[in-house]
């Protein structure tokens, strides 16, 4: 079991989601000041104004070549055209990550990369405990319930959660994580007493970590906002918070909210569940009494 400490990697600054995304709004912004439309990027640039939104979005992989046209049409001499160009080269460097890719589809790698970039996480989990807060023997449970689950596989995910955890946690700027349960994700038995047993043991020693905060939300509170739809809202650093998105996974995908009643709205969401949730001090204390009932 994972056991907290602080020898864990240092800040390595932004990773190559975020830097596709800076990157994107940016040549975004260079094309508004001249008064250029989408189409007239396409054009110019050999592309299609599908790929020019997502480019200027950060969502896919930017070519070096195109920034260079993209520059050219809008007038951008050196040096800021060179560094946008550089920019470029280094948003295509592969994440920590990468060396999971081959057990996790493209939809959640990507949450990856952005989640390990985040200031802060909001997450609300309605009948699984955070994965950023599982014990491996916890998320093996889960990984091996898995209609196409094998040996390896299982291993790559229980390692993979593993690695999420120490970014979190890592010595240097750590994620500040705050993560609101349902009663119901204390209360599923998982891998059997004994498993669960140190799932929340575990959960208590992770409340100590000043950059983690947990609650509970107890049956007793009856119906309450946002009770059946876990999401995880990644909050960026000063200066790309509005970049700040929203995550929702189902079994075949994800979607991603980044507009900004969408912001506004979850955030009001999670400001609710923390009302209605225990405080994080009754939280502690209302697992160590599920842990002691086991």
């Amino acid at each position: 079991m994972a056991d907290l400490t602080d020898d864990l990697p240092d800040d390595e600054g932004p990773g190559p989601n975020l830097r596709r995304r800076e990157l994107g709004r940016e040549l975004r912004a260079l094309r508004e000041q001249v008064g250029k439309k989408v189409a007239d990027a396409a054009k110019y640039a050999g592309l299609t104004v599908t790929t020019i939104n997502r480019i200027e979005g950060g969502k896919q992989v930017i070519l070096p070549r195109n920034v260079r046209l993209l520059c050219q049409f809008y007038g951008v001499e050196a040096p800021l055209s060179d560094t946008l160009v550089r920019q470029a080269e280094e948003s295509n460097e592969r994440g920590w990550w990468a060396m999971y890719s081959d057990n996790m589809p493209d939809w959640f790698e990507k949450y990856v990369g952005l989640e390990s970039d985040a200031a802060e996480l909001w997450n609300y989990s309605t009948t699984v405990v955070d994965g950023l807060l599982q014990i491996p023997e916890y998320a093996e449970t889960y990984a091996a319930v898995r209609p196409d689950a094998e040996e390896r596989s299982i291993q790559r995910a229980v390692e993979l959660r593993q690695a999420r955890q120490d970014r979190i946690n890592r010595t240097h700027h750590p994620t500040h994580l705050h993560v609101i349960h349902d009663e119901a994700a204390m209360r599923r038995m998982v891998g059997g007493p004994e498993v669960m047993r140190e799932q929340l043991r575990y959960l208590i020693k992770a409340a100590d970590r000043p950059n983690i905060t947990i609650q509970v939300v107890p049956f007793s509170i009856g119906a309450y906002p946002s009770g059946n739809s876990s999401f995880s809202m990644i909050r960026f650093p000063e200066g790309y918070d509005d970049m700040d998105a929203v995550y929702l996974e189902n079994q075949r995908g994800a979607v991603w909210l980044e507009r900004p009643a969408d912001i506004s709205h979850y955030s009001e969401v999670f400001a609710r569940l923390k009302n209605v949730a225990l405080t994080p001090e009754e939280s502690v204390e209302f697992v160590d009494s599920l842990a002691m009932s086991l």
